[in-house]
């Protein structure tokens, strides 16, 4: 061989750097044992492991003829000619051979043998042994081992101390989508980019330093093969170490478990939805009140579905007329609420809730109520936007805002479309997806019922209030030594109509009735029973009773009318001898003003509740001066929820003990000092001011 050239082919030559390798490797397992013969057949040389095999030591076999010590007498021929094959060149020898231990036992051993030539051109045999058991253990062990990383569905790889791939399975190789030629003397990072390979790197340095292995790491990922599909792997790694406890590398397994890991990830869409559903369950419809339930709804999908929500009723809907779908043609909404995520400029887009729009068949929000469908872009262009916004300043404005991506789904309540939700993400960078639509119905379909409850409450409580107002009594003409203003305020917006009222009446000789009554209960039907009671009233001072015959009538009246009751103030004023003459049915004490006096609650027997019946009435007699006073007002005024009637009472008397103030700004200061917006109980108020 051209030794030169072939150096010349390599470039200079190095000196080979030499490292010690610990005992314990795979030689050291099998104890492969050594021994060389002379052409005679005599032993002279005699390995370590050989006596280990064997027994015998070096000064016992060496010098020896190898067939008289190691054969036994039935074997000897055989090696003599197997002995004579291989010195005269013939091959190397390959097998399984009976040898005799020094013990006396006899060893199976496997057998390497082949000629060796000196230089002085004489012939030797050696021969490598070691024992069959042994050798067959490790080798059902190696191609149990090659089987099952070959055809194991778990990805495995080994990596060694630099953390370069030195083998990879195939199951890795369809993992990662990349073949075993560009894994081998690769790091992670060179053949797999798309990996988190900070990540992995660091947990295979932590694995080599301190031998834990790292079980059952989650890592979710593409592969470069299928990069438009999210993956889910589970990660093992483990330090590798020989026999000698040699650290030889990293192994690492990896199992596919994307199928886990959507259903998971299903799961706990599921659940979230299912948490999203109830907590809108609570949020949603805590009151009657239109405009309130719209808020929340539009509340609750923000931020939670959306950057931006719009709630829009048709106004056919709340007009009371029943929208079915399929539906053609423009739509005419009334806008309700608007919430963003944040503060933004696309919020301007929106209708202002109160405000009506009308929007062309062609608008997505159109679409939506008329087909009774979600309507959803996933992606959204200037086309889709001008679909979207009322006007191309609108549409030009989402564009700036970042709105990326739309969804309305339509408000069905018991059949019937009322109106959409609109959903728009912009911060939010993923698009609106099915199961996006899916939630959004959800809400959509809880909050259409309270919005469809809402209306229906709404339209019965104008109502109701229109009755109930067309039964209060004009402005009185002129009377008699007496002054008044009067007021009657309604429930909140979330309650229901009572059934309050108040009536000034003059009577013949210059007197004056001075009622306020309420009929327990609430709605249309106590609005009609409280216009019965006042006529009756009026029909019974115009007969010149008494105050406690008019409300003995009016106590079998009202028991007529099962099941409601009343509570009732009648006063009846006569100029001439000022004096006030007051019966109560149940009702709460009017307030006498005396100037230069405190405010007092007049000492008056309280009387059974109109309806009761069988409970006789009295009537006091109150002098009354110029420039005194009388309120008569009902518990609406006074009573709520979180304080006693006392401490109510306090506050009544000591707002009236103020500065002098006209009838009619008395009146705004007590419903605006005692009432909330919210209360849940109506109130009429009644103060008269005796004149010279």
């Amino acid at each position: 061989m051209d030794t030169d050239g072939f150096q010349a082919d390599l470039g200079p030559a190095e000196p080979a750097e030499l490292s010690a390798s610990p005992p314990g490797g795979l030689l050291d397992l099998l104890g492969v044992a050594a021994g060389v013969l002379d052409a005679e057949g005599r032993i002279v040389f005699w390995s370590p492991q050989a006596q280990t095999l064997l027994g015998y030591s070096a000064e016992e076999a060496l010098g020896r003829f190898a067939a008289e010590l190691l054969v036994a007498d039935e074997h000897v021929d055989r090696v003599l000619h197997l002995f004579a094959q291989v010195m005269e060149g013939e091959g190397t020898w390959a097998g399984v051979f009976p040898v005799r231990h020094k013990d006396g036992r006899t060893r199976l051993l496997e057998f390497r043998n082949m000629r060796l030539q000196d230089d002085r051109g004489d012939l030797y045999a050696l021969g490598l042994a070691t024992d069959q058991a042994t050798l067959r253990r490790v080798e059902r062990d190696l191609a149990l081992s090659v089987r099952l990383v070959d055809q194991s569905p778990i990805g495995l790889a080994v990596l060694d101390t630099d953390l370069r791939y030195v083998m990879v399975n195939p199951a890795l190789e369809r993992i990662n989508g990349l073949p075993a030629e560009q894994h081998l003397g690769r790091s992670v990072r060179e053949a797999l980019p798309f990996l988190d390979a900070d990540g992995i790197e660091s947990a295979m340095r932590q694995v080599l330093a301190t031998g834990t292995p790292q079980l059952d790491q989650y890592t979710v990922g593409r592969t470069q093969g299928n990069s438009g599909t999210e993956h889910a792997w589970s990660v093992s790694y483990y330090r590798l170490e020989d026999p000698g406890g040699k650290v030889l590398g990293v192994g690492a397994s990896v199992v596919d478990v994307t199928d886990r890991h959507r259903a998971a990830r299903d799961a706990e869409r599921a659940r979230h939805r299912l948490a999203v559903i109830a907590d809108a369950s609570a949020r949603i419809g805590t009151t009657l009140d239109l405009e309130q339930t719209a808020r929340e709804l539009a509340d609750v999908a923000v931020p939670e579905l959306a950057d931006m929500a719009a709630v829009d009723v048709l106004d056919s809907a709340l007009a009371g007329h029943r929208t079915t779908v399929p539906a053609h043609g423009p739509a005419l909404f009334r806008a309700l609420a608007v919430a963003a995520a944040y503060p933004t400029d696309a919020v301007g887009t929106a209708d202002t809730p109160g405000e009506a729009a009308r929007y062309d068949a062609d608008r997505l929000v159109t679409r939506c109520v008329n087909t009774g469908r979600p309507v959803i872009v996933a992606h959204t262009g200037d086309a889709d936007l001008s679909l979207i916004a009322r006007d191309p300043r609108a549409a030009a404005l989402l564009a700036r805002s970042g709105v990326h991506s739309y969804l309305a789904v339509p408000l069905i309540a018991r059949g019937e479309v009322l109106g959409a939700l609109d959903l728009v993400r912009a911060r939010n960078p993923q698009p609106f997806t099915e199961d996006d639509a899916t939630l959004a119905v959800e809400l959509a379909a809880r909050a259409a019922v309270c919005i469809d409850n809402a209306r229906w409450y709404q339209k019965q409580r104008d109502t109701a209030l229109t009755l109930q107002r067309s039964l209060l009594p004009e402005p009185p003409p002129p009377l008699y030594g007496l002054e008044v203003a009067s007021r009657y305020q309604p429930a909140g917006a979330a309650s229901e109509v009572g059934g309050d009222w108040y009536d000034i009446l003059p009577l013949p000789g210059d007197r004056t009735a001075l009622v306020v009554g309420d009929v327990m209960g609430s709605g249309i039907n106590a609005a009609t029973t409280m216009g019965r009671l006042r006529t009756a009233t009026q029909t019974l001072a115009g007969l010149g009773l008494a105050p406690k015959q008019v409300l003995s009538n009016l106590d079998r009246i009202t028991a007529g009318l099962d099941p409601y009751i009343a509570t009732c103030t009648y006063a009846l004023y006569d100029p001439h001898v000022a004096q006030c003459h007051i019966s109560t049915a149940g009702h709460l004490p009017p307030v006498r003003m005396r100037p230069g006096h405190a405010p007092e609650l007049l000492d008056l027997p309280t009387g059974a509740p109109l309806g009761v019946g069988g409970v006789p009435f009295r009537t006091t007699a109150i002098d009354l001066d110029p420039g005194d006073q009388l309120v008569l007002y009902t518990d609406g005024l006074v009573e709520t929820r979180d304080q006693d009637i006392d401490t109510r009472l306090r506050a009544l008397l000591t707002h009236l003990d103020g500065p002098h103030r006209n009838l009619e700004d008395t009146c705004d200061h007590l419903l605006t000092a005692l009432r909330h917006p919210d209360d849940h109980d109506d109130v009429a108020l009644l103060i008269a001011r005796i004149r010279r």
